[in-house]
């Protein structure tokens, strides 16, 4: 499902592949075509070369009744919510469906939206829920500040501006992967998240990137407490479909014996958590 300000979209995704369903438009995007469309219980229908697409003048309702047609007749729930900001009125709508949980949530960057980049983010943080992955391509101002909890999910995707994420939220945030576009963590931040990681937090993590805002940004020197040493070994983690070859780095211990590969250059640091899942699986 996927809602921004200038239309509605209801898929159906395979493993390889994702299909167009049914598409909920505004009425003006007509352009005074509607000799050719037929009008039925309030609402005209008219098709692209390849899915129907019903006009509404009250597009939300136009929306919310596509995906009702959608899953009644396919007998699914909706997995996936991909959103602008004008879209976070399909949140409430569908906790209030009593479905499953969502699989997965999207806040993308309808540059055609016009609420506060901060306020929407904000409230998608504080009431969306999904089982696997929240991803975000939105902005936010330098002044938004997130302190509330996110998760537990599998993968948590901040594909740009991640200039907001503290060390506290970082600390807070319980996903088993987790990318970061446009940090501006520290040396000394990332020395207090390996000493939180050390004696048990984030125990679910298994894989850590981040990228920095400054490229130049480089991690060289970490504290001696922390008993980093130089490694040469050799191993996979698989992410998602993509399978990772990590080559040499440095390893870190956690107190209960759990070992992880850090590796850095300029612009950016990765961190990969070894366990029996993780090698097995990339979870």
């Amino acid at each position: 499902m996927t809602v921004y300000d200038s239309y509605g979209l209801v898929g159906i995704a395979g493993i390889h592949n994702r299909t167009t369903v049914m598409v909920a438009d505004h009425i003006s995007a007509l352009n005074g075509e509607t000799h050719k469309l037929i009008e039925t219980n309030g609402y005209k229908r008219g098709f692209s070369s390849t899915y129907p697409v019903l006009y509404f003048e009250d597009r939300v309702m136009g929306t919310k009744m596509i995906v009702d047609c959608v899953s009644g007749l396919f007998n699914l729930d909706i997995y996936e919510l991909v959103i602008g900001r004008n879209g976070i009125w399909a949140i409430d709508w569908i906790n209030n469906r009593k479905q499953k949980l969502l699989g997965s949530i999207g806040l993308d960057n309808n540059c055609n939206d016009s609420l506060n980049g901060d306020e929407t983010m904000d409230y998608v943080f504080r009431n969306a829920r999904a089982s696997d992955c929240l991803t975000v391509i939105d902005n936010v101002s330098d002044h938004f500040r997130f302190d509330g909890k996110l998760g537990p999910m599998e993968q948590l995707w901040i594909c740009s501006y991640g200039h907001w994420v503290t060390i506290d939220n970082l600390m807070n945030f319980d996903f088993i992967k987790i990318g970061i576009i446009g940090s501006r963590i520290s040396v000394s931040d990332l020395c207090s998240f390996l000493r939180h990681w050390r004696v048990g937090g984030s125990s679910r993590l298994t894989f850590l990137f981040l990228r920095f805002e400054n490229d130049s940004t480089f991690f060289g020197n970490f504290d001696e407490d922390l008993e980093i040493v130089e490694t040469n070994e050799v191993r996979k983690y698989r992410l998602s479909v993509e399978e990772l070859v990590i080559e040499g780095g440095y390893s870190i211990q956690r107190m209960d014996g759990g070992k992880a590969t850090i590796q850095w250059n300029f612009g950016w640091f990765r961190m990969v958590v070894w366990n029996e899942r993780a090698t097995e699986n990339g979870f």
